[in-house]
């Protein structure tokens, strides 16, 4: 492969020296960008865009040619494992994901089978080495899946939902049986992003979108777990340099401590956190990524500035730190709004690591 010619992003992972706090963006490849647009009306639809090797690897190097961003990620979706796993993943225009079969038998979750990665999802690995030769050493490819938890909730609600009554009325009515599919999705997961690093990823990034919806106790033993055992069954070295895992819960920041101890290399955060509180409570254990609420790219470039050299300061001096918005980037923002964001945080960040 060849060499990396900006390594930041994996340094500050690893809390080693930069000269700068790297910046990338969750949802970087979207529809705020017209020229992904722009792709996806000839891809002709979202699953067709993810299914393609060539679109996928188009639209994951689109905002690396407006920005000066120092990772790129791959693009796709975290709802392929369910849909690998046979439950007829499919979009509705303007509502959202759904599946065909959602689990809500112990006779489904038991006729479940754990997909292989290189063959039910071989277009995911076939982009990912489409990316790195496309990409050609500017910056690193991060890879990604969704959690355990995440995923079920997907599985069982069999779309999204706002109370989740199936997949909470499993937990506490028939928790046996949700640890089954959750051991499940665990396997599926491992091999998945053993899979994206085998073929090239440089980092990988689990995302536990509805981790936040659980309580202490259910967080700690339906979500936190599984991805403990995922972290702990991953490939942490390849190409002779380790791969950082980043963990992130959305609306998880009350759990920091138990999340910095799953083996993890960092967390991510979402705006609910000050990064200073965040910094104190896990110590040297992991870095931190994050944590600019997307909102915050409605504002003027000024405001913007403000925020960046603000977000800076709370996190202080030295390195372990990835700036990133606190969630996916939305889909209304004017593209010179981000523009703003990562010049501000390339140069406001060099004092902190001198």
């Amino acid at each position: 492969m060849t060499p990396l010619q900006n390594d930041s992003l994996l340094r500050a992972l690893l809390r080693e020296p930069v000269e700068y706090t790297p910046v990338w963006m969750m949802r970087q490849a979207g529809r705020y960008l017209p020229e992904y647009r722009e792709t996806r009306q000839r891809a002709g639809d979202f699953l067709a865009l993810c299914q393609t090797p060539e679109l996928a690897c188009e639209v994951t190097l689109q905002p690396l040619a407006r920005y000066p961003l120092d990772a790129a990620i791959l693009f796709s979706d975290i709802l392929t494992i369910p849909d690998a796993m046979g439950l007829g993943l499919y979009f509705s225009e303007g509502e959202g994901p759904g599946f065909e079969r959602p689990l809500r038998s112990a006779a489904a979750i038991r006729s479940l089978g754990v997909p292989d990665p290189e063959q039910s999802l071989g277009y995911v690995m076939a982009a990912v080495r489409l990316i790195r030769r496309e990409l050609g050493g500017r910056v690193p490819l991060i890879g990604f899946s969704g959690s355990p938890w995440t995923l079920a909730t997907y599985m069982v609600e069999g779309a999204g939902t706002k109370n989740f009554s199936h997949v909470k009325g499993m937990l506490f009515d028939r928790p046996a049986l949700l640890h089954e599919l959750l051991g499940k999705i665990t396997d599926a997961v491992t091999l998945y992003l053993n899979a994206q690093i085998a073929n090239g990823v440089q980092a990988v990034m689990i995302f536990d979108t509805w981790g936040g919806v659980l309580s202490p106790q259910s967080y700690r033993e339906f979500s936190l777990d599984y991805m403990s055992r995922i972290v702990a069954s991953l490939q942490r070295e390849a190409e002779g340099r380790r791969v950082p895992v980043i963990l992130f819960t959305k609306g998880g920041s009350q759990w920091l401590e138990w999340m910095a101890a799953s083996g993890c290399d960092a967390l991510g955060l979402d705006w609910t956190i000050e990064l200073g509180e965040a910094r104190r409570r896990v110590g040297h254990r992991v870095a931190l990524q994050g944590n600019l609420d997307p909102c915050v790219l409605y504002a003027s470039p000024t405001r913007i500035r403000a925020e960046v050299r603000r977000a800076l300061a709370s996190f202080g001096t030295g390195s372990g730190h990835v700036f990133n918005l606190g969630h996916g980037i939305h889909p209304n923002i004017d593209p010179e709004r981000p523009a703003a964001m990562i010049a501000a945080v390339h140069e406001l960040s060099r004092p902190y690591h001198t």
